[in-house]
């Protein structure tokens, strides 16, 4: 072929048809839009779905993600637009990468985010791994972020929908990942545009509700699956001030995270109190004011820089930054402190910062993802 050969819509100097993509299929109408798409076009589609859980506890739940009725759907889309559909059994992986994490998290009194590292630690890396295995030129997924070439390398960037976009999931995505990886949602404006095309192209999820907890927790009860995981978690102990008074009592920490207002159980004060801190060992739910939520000083580790040049190259940066998931981004200095550690201060203080959540680092003069790490207590 010539080397000024066109690129087709995947970045690949050859045809379509010549072009093997394997997209990973929830069952969900995302990347099920995506499958659909890429046939059309004419690419060497294979449709991947994985068994992450038991999901025979989930089978009444229809929208949470990889339950049997989604893997129902995905097979249904992939035999409706004529591509192969396989489902991979990745439960004592899912189970040993992510459950087992989310509930020692908890345990730990921090505030997990196991979607992170289900991408991180499964579709990215074990899944990827089997694209590659397939002779697949790249792996695509229905995320709604935004891959770029820029002048030295792949970069990720947000997704045109700012109501849609999952930047903060995947962070953690590598360099390497990313010169693999295809998000073709990411330049859509909206979720209709989604469903507009489900319809185009006759699928039958078009009309299917987005999923909305947890995949692994389907009626949204964390701490009733971290007692079934770990039997004896849910200890009883003292809800207290700063002081050390105790003003109540509560029936486990892992019922609790930081921020939390409602459900304490100790009404009748003059202002309302909410969860500052949580005490694993001394079995402490620590309350305090709404001001006592308030942080600007954010330590992070387990980075990962997909920016240009070394993370520690400069002593510190002004970026953006996301500290939860449901928060815009918001100015903020980076200071490294070694090749994955660093301080992150923010200029106007954030409510509710918690341990185990995730801090993403956005170019405040573009759509740009610079990478992220994750929150903890510091030393």
């Amino acid at each position: 072929m010539p080397l000024d050969s066109p690129l087709n819509s995947l970045g690949f100097a050859m045809p379509p048809a010549e072009t093997r993509v394997v997209v990973a299929m929830s069952g969900g109408v995302d990347s099920s839009v995506v499958a659909a798409q890429l046939a059309e076009e004419g690419y060497d589609v294979v449709g991947v779905t994985l068994q992450l859980y038991d999901h025979g506890a989930a089978l009444a739940k229809k929208g949470a993600c990889c339950a049997g009725r989604d893997i129902h759907d995905a097979r249904r889309v992939a035999e409706e637009m004529g591509f192969p559909h396989y489902v991979l059994d990745y439960e004592n992986t899912f189970r040993e990468a992510v459950i087992d994490e989310f509930a020692d998290s908890y345990l730990a009194g921090a505030t997990p985010v196991p979607c992170i590292r289900c991408n991180e630690r499964v579709k990215f890396k074990d899944l990827l791994e089997t694209a590659k295995d397939l002779d697949a030129d790249c792996m695509a997924t229905g995320h709604y972020i935004q891959r770029q070439m820029g002048t030295q390398k792949a970069e990720l960037h947000s997704a045109a929908d700012a109501n849609r976009d999952q930047s903060y999931f995947l962070f953690s995505t590598t360099q390497d990942q990313l010169d693999y990886l295809r998000f073709p949602l990411g330049h859509l404006k909206s979720k209709d545009e989604t469903r507009a095309l489900a319809t185009k192209y006759g699928l039958s999820v078009a009309d299917k509700p987005d999923s909305q907890d947890i995949c692994f927790v389907p009626d949204g009860n964390y701490a009733k699956l971290i007692e079934k995981l770990r039997p004896g978690s849910a200890e009883p102990g003292d809800i207290v001030d700063t002081n050390g008074s105790v003003l109540g009592q509560h029936n486990g920490v892992i019922h609790y995270t930081v921020g939390q207002r409602r459900g304490l159980g100790i009404g009748g004060l003059a202002d309302p109190l909410y969860v500052v801190k949580l005490d694993v060992d001394k079995k402490h739910v620590i309350v305090g004011p709404r001001e006592m939520l308030a942080t600007r000083r954010v330590p992070i580790r387990e980075v990962n820089w997909l920016g240009d040049g070394g993370f520690a190259d400069m002593k510190e940066r002004n970026i953006m930054v996301r500290v939860r998931s449901t928060r815009p981004p918001t100015d903020a200095v980076l200071r490294p402190i070694s090749a994955t550690e660093a301080e992150v201060e923010l200029l106007v203080a954030e409510q509710g910062v918690s341990p185990g959540q995730a801090c993403v680092f956005y170019d405040p003069d573009s759509t740009r993802v610079l990478g992220g790490g994750w929150i903890w207590r510091g030393a």
